[in-house]
């Protein structure tokens, strides 16, 4: 997220999200806690790496711009089909149009060398995902918060 995008979020524009996840559990426990918590965000789902190179570079369904906009943050798990969630962020790293998104590694892997590897492929934090549905709320509650009111990130203006 940007320095504009920090300001959309605390004057209450939507922050566009895009959760990458392949499980439909973890998509439905993910709307409802973004809805629970009322952070004013547009939640865009995609349920492989493919679907998600898609929609972060508007290619097929996803051409259109305005219907689907340039996330301001990337939720994305690790273990998908087609592309994984490592292939995405290695893809997104190096290109420096969309370098600068943060991309929350969110997945059930506690495994050190999935940690690593997404720190070292700079993504912005790694979580694993709480088992159960109050955990999860706790969770998004105090990410939104972060992400939304404490982070400062780079201002980036390849936009």
């Amino acid at each position: 997220m940007n320095a504009k995008d920090k300001n959309k979020a605390t004057k209450g524009v939507p922050l566009q999200i895009l959760l990458v996840e392949d499980n439909e559990d973890d998509i439905l426990i993910a709307k409802k806690a973004f809805k629970e918590i009322k952070l004013k965000n547009n939640l865009y789902i995609v349920r492989d790496g493919q679907e998600a190179l898609d929609f972060i570079y508007h290619k097929g369904e996803y051409a259109d711009k305005q219907k689907y906009p340039r996330p301001d943050l990337i939720l994305l798990d690790i273990n998908m089909p087609k592309v994984d969630g490592f292939q995405v962020l290695e893809q997104l790293k190096q290109d420096l149009e969309y370098m600068m998104i943060p991309v929350i590694m969110l997945t059930s892997s506690n495994n050190e060398a999935d940690i690593a590897r997404s720190y070292k492929a700079h993504a912005a934090s790694y979580i694993q995902k709480p088992i159960g549905y109050e955990k999860f709320i706790k969770l998004i509650t105090i990410f939104t918060n972060y992400w939304s009111a404490v982070n400062s990130p780079p201002q980036d203006n390849s936009q």
